[in-house]
């Protein structure tokens, strides 16, 4: 990892790049992927079966894109009952977070003559896309089902990409466990494209929540507005703010947690001791050996990872603020206080026992976040994303017409006198 110090030209530098790291696709794969929801769009099933023999290698029937019951029940017999157990218990831990956050109460204004309600509603569909390329992924089927199982969506429906030996059982197991209805075997643009538009078998729904690789994120984006989208999201990314007291070896193993993900993971040490950033340099190249991922983690590292040297916790979190992560743990002596000064990140982790790793798994808040700085405006998943919210206005005669006046100059002002005509003829 390189490791450079405030007021250097390189250091600005790279944080400049750093803040371009959303980045736009170009024309070419731009075009590619509209190809394929045109495709999709018009051919349907047929489609969906083309690219997945072409893309993913495995050629379905149109009876097998969507998985049976029997199916699940046999992935619930391959799972190690160990790790059954933990899926239930990440399960209840993330629920239990979401019903806390949920909004339960409708907003009502009422004066004389006049009431004003805000209600709330949950979205009818939801689908929601279960990436399986570089490895299996259960913990993201229950942070993205569960909020939208609490919310009350009625109908929730997974997308994930087939492989020739078969679907994860865990991914399979999570799904029926957080109570989703319907699961297809179709990825990548093309499972995109049928959740947008709908084919013979997938239904067209009403949202697309969860992460992707660049070409899905591309999809997602394309096909915002003829259905909503949770985020276009980005790598992994993590920033350290360290004062030194924590193991070299926990920052390390930390950042490297993120660099495994994908080879355009962010990871970052921000730290005023030069020293404890050489240590932690040593022990991320000494644990990096032991990864099964090493050569993703290795070039991660290598092209976006770096040690960034500053004068004091100050600028740490000032620069934390800037770069806006998507994970930002606080390692140091005391991180309750420093996070008050926190304005962007989409999870915050304080002290030394409070790994990133815990946040994706079982702490209970959901882990996809926003990326690539959009934490300066976006959230985490939540149950709001699953809600929508509208409102009722009820005006008797007599209060209507203590308004008459005042839209009468607004009508005659926008040049809009037949909105002035609908309220006049009330008054009669």
């Amino acid at each position: 990892m390189r490791t450079l110090r405030i007021g250097e030209e390189e250091y600005e530098r790279y944080l400049l790049e750093i803040e371009k790291r959303r980045g736009n696709e170009s024309p070419q794969v731009e075009a590619k992927v509209q190809s394929i929801l045109r495709e999709v769009k018009k051919r349907g099933d047929e489609a969906l079966l083309d690219y997945t023999e072409r893309f993913d290698k495995v050629r379905l029937h149109p009876s097998q894109i969507e998985v049976e019951k029997k199916e699940i029940k046999e992935a619930y017999r391959q799972l190690p009952l160990d790790f059954l157990k933990t899926l239930k218990k990440a399960c209840q831990r993330i629920r239990r977070f979401h019903q806390l956050s949920k909004r339960r109460t409708t907003v009502r204004w009422v004066e004389k003559g006049i009431r004003i309600e805000q209600v709330v509603k949950p979205l009818e569909k939801a689908g929601i896309y279960v990436p399986g390329g570089k490895a299996s992924y259960p913990s993201t089927v229950l942070m993205a089902a569960l909020p939208a199982k609490v919310a009350g969506v009625k109908e929730i429906i997974i997308t994930t990409p087939p492989h020739p030996e078969g679907l994860s059982p865990a991914v399979l197991v999570a799904a029926n466990l957080s109570g989703v209805d319907r699961i297809f075997r179709i990825g990548g643009v093309q499972a995109i494209g049928a959740l947008a538009y709908g084919t013979r078998t997938i239904p067209k729904v009403d949202k697309i929540v969860g992460p992707g690789n660049r070409y899905v994120s591309l999809a997602k984006r394309l096909v915002y507005g003829a259905v909503d989208i949770d985020m276009v999201a980005g790598p992994s990314e993590i920033v350290i703010i360290s004062d030194g007291r924590l193991p070299p070896a926990f920052v390390a193993a930390d950042l490297l947690s993120q660099a495994e993900h994908d080879e355009r993971a962010v990871s970052i040490l921000i730290t005023p001791s030069e020293s404890f950033g050489k240590k932690v340099a040593e022990e991320v190249a000494k644990q990096l050996l032991t990864l099964k991922r090493e050569s993703i983690a290795r070039k991660s590292l290598q092209e976006r990872g770096a040690i960034l040297i500053v004068e004091n916790l100050s600028q740490a979190i000032e620069l934390a603020n800037r770069i806006a992560p998507e994970h930002l743990e606080l390692c140091v002596k005391n991180p309750r206080h420093l996070s008050t000064f926190v304005r962007h990140a989409g999870a915050v982790f304080l002290g030394s026992y409070a790994p990133e790793a815990i946040g994706d798994y079982l702490a209970g808040p959901n882990h996809i976040l926003p990326t690539a700085g959009t934490a300066r405006y976006a959230s985490a998943l939540g149950v709001e994303d699953f809600q929508k919210k509208f409102h009722r206005i009820q005006f008797t005669q007599k209060a209507l017409r203590r308004f008459e006046g005042d839209v009468k100059r607004f009508t005659e002002w926008e040049g809009l006198e037949g909105h002035y005509q609908s309220m006049a003829l009330r008054m009669k």
